[in-house]
């Protein structure tokens, strides 16, 4: 378009645009725009995690091995911190305040070492998912990821660290008298149960702790809370026999509890089925499902603000 000026010259006007009038939405919808980072749909969320694995698996492997790197004892330190532990708990609460009462040495300390070794790889994944996001923050920022896959894989570190350890509990157990029978194989589901409900409450505990940094200076004292009233130390039933029947009841049936007796069911000879509250199994599956997929979705509803403000 043209237009004659004052003095006699042509100025020459930009046609109208045909975006104009357009908001920002309908420019994004008519050139196929999106928005960078935006949270994908959960199933395409899934979809995108999945294609990570290699990265989520390498990931665990590489901080695993970096963990201990510069330790003179190196990867020896994963399977003598809990045994460290266990010895220590034994002092005191075995020996000094005779927490083993109604168990015999033989029951007891395989008994110990497994519930130290069982809550130690939650309480691991805990504090890692707390970190997840927040520590890696140079990663979360640099590339374009699915956030899920650090919490992820933080938990999936912790689980090869107690395989690791493993084979020490084995140790312990047959040198107590509690050979290999088929009870044992029972050790494989109870791994799988405790890790997905590992992994659900290191994705909740991921989430909150990329906005409250604070929160990792707390954890230590509500884990250590956790784990005093979970009978890492002491049989629940027998402890509290002479308390009102219900406070029992909940103690012996928070996850951590269930999880340490499946195990110690599992591995241990001397300890039988009446150790075990009603539909344990059924307990255990539940509270899996329960915070795995729930924690997963806690996490995904907030992806596109992680590693931002």
């Amino acid at each position: 378009m043209s237009e004659t000026t004052q003095d006699g010259g042509v100025a020459v006007t930009a046609p109208p645009s045909p975006d104009d009038g357009l908001s920002p939405a309908e420019l994004a919808a008519k050139y196929g725009l999106s928005v960078s980072g935006a949270r994908p749909g959960l199933v395409e969320y899934v979809r995108q995690l999945w294609g990570r694995r290699h990265f989520i698996l390498a990931f665990s492997q590489a901080k695993l091995t970096a963990q201990y790197s510069q330790a003179k004892l190196g990867q020896l330190w994963q399977v003598a911190t809990p045994l460290l532990n266990a010895l220590v708990y034994f002092l005191i609460f075995g020996l000094i305040l005779k927490a083993d009462r109604g168990m015999s040495r033989e029951v007891y300390i395989p008994f110990l070492v497994t519930g130290v070794f069982v809550f130690t790889f939650t309480q691991s994944s805990v504090m890692a998912g707390v970190r997840a996001i927040s520590g890696n923050l140079g990663l979360v920022r640099a590339l374009h990821f699915p956030r899920a896959s650090l919490p992820v894989s933080f938990s999936l570190q912790q689980l090869q660290q107690l395989l690791f350890s493993m084979l020490v509990l084995f140790v312990v157990a047959i040198g107590f008298g509690s050979y290999p029978r088929l009870s044992w194989l029972l050790i494989v589901p109870v791994l799988a149960l405790q890790f997905l409900f590992n992994t659900g409450l290191a994705l909740v505990m991921a989430r909150l702790g990329s906005k409250t940094p604070d929160l990792a200076q707390l954890m230590p004292f509500v884990m250590r809370t956790w784990m005093y009233a979970s009978g890492v130390m002491f049989s629940i039933p027998v402890m509290l026999k002479d308390k009102p029947a219900w406070i029992a009841d909940v103690l012996q049936w928070n996850p951590a509890a269930i999880f340490m007796d499946l195990m110690r069911f599992a591995l241990i000879d001397g300890y039988g089925s009446e150790n075990l509250p009603p539909h344990v199994w059924a307990v255990a599956l539940g509270w899996s499902v329960l915070v795995a997929v729930g924690g997963f979705v806690y996490f995904w509803k907030a992806e596109e603000r992680y590693g931002r403000g």
